[in-house]
């Protein structure tokens, strides 16, 4: 007879900042029946894996850390990334949670089973079973390949900046880089001093701002050590600065003005070259695409050693990177080095290819390219299943991992409302998804990342943003810091109440837009 696979009562997927908030939060509840599937040897998620030179957090190291775990010893105001890697293991150990870690552990499918109110999750180290499921996967988890004619014919080294060559020597290298994104920003100024000639080519020039990064002083630290509560006013301080990027991102486009003037004084004080200058100039609103900071981007693009392209590249040859410019005249860049800067399958993350309904139907077919959740976190159709990081949850502005928090807190109230409630089975109900939707889809209207004048990845091809998050981060707080059951069809469970009396909770709440009870509050039932 075939051994049944270990069951746990939750199964988290990937150990970024996603998945160790959840394993931390689960062990703090006192639920240790979990586990962590990782695909690599070690913790960490993207700060594990983006370890190209010049890797470092846009987000100011203070509010770029979990909330229950303030770290004293960052060295900077803008963590490098080896130093939150090591946080993020740090935190696993301390909080116990690395043993709950599978190693080696890829997901290739993980299938609800309604008969035995389970999921089954396959891996490269073995099946497992899990009543919950709780996808820590990212958005920055799998790097993106351009689809470029005759990438895979190129005879030199190619390679994303996301699985960088640490062992390939560009000393004196003809190097090519694809794309002018966040990777790009900080890599590009490092290996500028040590290659031979250095070819950019950039489809759209972004907005890069001035970055105050500065080392913290070892007075700071003493204060922080000594003082917590030092480290947490820094941490409030920087967040409520960051909010109100949001009165231009999302409420008056037009206080953009002053950052567009502000990323013209950047370019002008380290490019003299005016047809260089018109190059790196953006066309679009600040902020319609994220805002990058760098203090080193603009004078490496002007060193003599340097080309920034801006024709279409239509194939990639052997030896050479081909363009094409508006007249239709070709150009071959002679390259012995590519390196990809081409961000992230974002909108269409693979883990979606991988967890299938009762059908079989993956979440990438539920979703095709118009990506939606409840509260960005729960899909109709897919039981007992969290996406942390899930759709509309990004930021322009400020830190992903407040967001991830905001996720982590809903999911541990669901679960403790059906502990204590004694269900076993929850599904976000459709007409609450569509509604929760259509109030995302309104506050978006009028923001720069729908109106700013750019195609950024934030849009999926119908134009539809289904990446961001429309406004003030404390509003997604606010949404997510209670269970909401009447949002959820709610099944018993059927072991625990077998020859018992059913529990007084219904199994499926009034419809949206009632009202009941919770705790002594009137909770609105409305999606808001």
């Amino acid at each position: 007879m075939t051994e049944a696979p270990p069951h746990f009562r939750v199964a988290v997927i990937g150990s970024g900042f996603a998945g160790l908030g959840m394993a931390v939060r689960l062990k703090q509840a006192g639920l240790d029946d979990f586990v962590v599937l990782e695909r690599a040897d070690d913790v960490g998620g993207t700060w594990r894996d983006n370890d190209y030179p010049g890797a470092a957090c846009d987000v100011p190291s203070h509010l770029y850390s979990f909330s229950f775990a303030p770290n004293p010893h960052w060295s900077r105001t803008f963590s490098p990334q080896s130093e939150i890697w090591e946080y993020m293991k740090r935190v696993a150990g301390e909080y116990g949670v690395d043993r709950h870690v599978r190693y080696g552990s890829d997901v290739r499918s993980a299938r609800w089973e309604p008969d035995g109110n389970r999921w089954r999750i396959t891996t490269d180290g073995g099946t497992v079973t899990a009543q919950f499921l709780v996808s820590g996967a990212g958005p920055l988890a799998d790097p993106s390949y351009p689809d470029i004619k005759g990438l895979d014919s190129f005879e030199g080294k190619l390679f994303h900046s996301a699985e960088w060559d640490h062992g390939h020597d560009l000393a004196g290298r003809r190097v090519a880089v694809i794309g002018t994104g966040a990777s790009a920003i900080q890599f590009v100024p490092r290996i500028q001093p040590e290659v031979g000639a250095l070819t950019l080519f950039q489809r759209t020039a972004p907005w890069v701002m001035f970055r105050h990064d500065r080392d913290i002083t070892r007075v700071e630290s003493w204060l922080y050590r000594t003082f917590p509560v030092t480290q947490q006013i820094a941490r409030k301080s920087i967040y409520w600065g960051r909010e109100t990027y949001i009165l231009g991102f999302a409420k008056n486009p037009r206080l953009l003005t002053v950052v567009e003037r502000l990323g013209r004084a950047n370019i002008a004080r380290s490019v003299k070259d005016p047809v260089l200058r018109a190059k790196l100039t953006p066309d679009f609103r600040a902020g319609c695409k994220r805002i990058l900071m760098s203090n080193d981007y603009y004078p490496a693009l002007a060193r003599p050693n340097v080309d920034v392209v801006t024709d279409g590249i239509t194939e990639i040859r052997p030896h050479a990177v081909v363009t094409r410019d508006a007249s239709g005249r070709e150009t071959e860049h002679e390259v012995d080095t590519v390196i990809l800067g081409t961000g992230f399958h974002v909108t269409d993350p693979p883990i979606a290819q991988r967890i299938l309904d009762a059908e079989g139907r993956s979440l990438a077919e539920h979703w095709g390219s118009d990506v939606r959740a409840f509260r960005g976190t729960t899909v109709a159709g897919f039981p007992n299943a969290f996406v942390l990081a899930g759709p509309n949850t990004g930021l322009g502005h400020t830190s992903q991992v407040f967001m991830i928090e905001a996720q982590i807190r809903y999911t541990m109230e669901a679960l403790k409302y059906l502990c204590k409630h004694g269900l076993d089975r929850l599904d976000a109900r459709p007409e609450a998804e569509r509604a929760y939707n259509d109030m995302v889809d309104e506050s978006m209207e009028g923001t720069v990342w729908v109106s700013g004048g750019c195609d950024s990845w934030y849009l999926n091809e119908e134009g539809r943003n289904t990446t961001l998050w429309p406004t003030f981060t404390w509003d997604f707080a606010l949404r997510t810091r209670w269970f909401d059951p009447h949002n959820y069809d709610l099944r018993v469970d059927r072991a625990r109440t077998r020859g018992a009396r059913r529990p007084a909770v219904a199994a499926r709440g009034p419809a949206v837009g009632g009202t009941r009870r919770r705790g002594g509050r009137r909770a609105d039932e409305r999606v808001r």
